[in-house]
């Protein structure tokens, strides 16, 4: 069977979204703040990885392509907020996004989804109030790979540059029945413990499961080809 695969002319908000000039320059410069603050890349390759999990979850779970365009302009979106303060960036992501997409001249009816899954979308105070909410949840939560980390002295990492660079392989799959999402992890573990990864990702992981469930998926986290949860 043909893979399926994200079609950017068919997500006519994404699209200008992704070439809009400021967005773009925000999402660079929130990431240089995270560099600086010795946190893993929140730059482009996060936010497409996390754009490409969303589209995977909502068109694999049968959503129709404007639910589905407001999911990919969501995950996007959803790490603006970090230019201003890492803290609550959920919150103020939301509000810069409110004020792109207004001078856009998207319709508050398209907006309000959208800025509701970027306001809640941090395991802090995050909470799966739609399926793009619970989508994005789900794909921002599980990016974890060794290309994230942007510390270059291994000697100085930190428990997270340890546990991400320890990610040789991440993969999101639904099952065929649509009952079940599952999270599948390599780790090397000459580089981070899998206790490690439970340390820092526990709440993480957990959130990723309400989240699941509010799509009617259980969630299972794999690692090593051991389940987990």
């Amino acid at each position: 069977m043909e893979e399926k695969k994200l079609v950017m002319e068919d997500y006519p908000l994404f699209k200008r979204v992704k070439d809009d000039e400021d967005v773009n320059i925000y999402i660079k410069n929130q990431n240089e703040a995270m560099k600086a603050m010795r946190f893993t890349e929140h730059s482009f390759a996060h936010v497409a990885v996390v754009t490409e999990r969303v589209w995977y979850i909502l068109s694999e779970m049968g959503f129709d392509k404007h639910t589905i365009d407001l999911g990919l302009t969501a995950a996007w979106m959803h790490d603006l907020g970090n230019i201003i303060n890492r803290e609550d960036h959920s919150q103020s992501g939301a509000l810069m996004a409110f004020q792109i997409l207004n001078r856009m001249g998207v319709p508050a009816s398209d907006i309000a989804p959208i800025i509701s899954a970027i306001g809640n979308h941090d395991e802090g105070n995050g909470v799966p109030v739609s399926p793009i909410a619970a989508a994005l949840i789900i794909a921002d939560k599980s990016d974890v790979r060794r290309s994230r980390v942007q510390a270059t002295d291994q000697s100085k990492f930190d428990i997270h540059d340890r546990v991400n660079y320890s990610v040789t392989e991440s993969k999101v799959k639904i099952n065929e029945e649509h009952s079940a999402i599952k999270l599948k992890l390599s780790i090397d573990t000459r580089y981070g413990e899998i206790g490690e990864y439970f340390e820092i990702f526990m709440k993480r992981m957990l959130m990723v499961k309400r989240a699941a469930n509010s799509l009617n998926l259980d969630f299972h986290l794999i690692i090593n080809e051991q389940t987990l949860m």
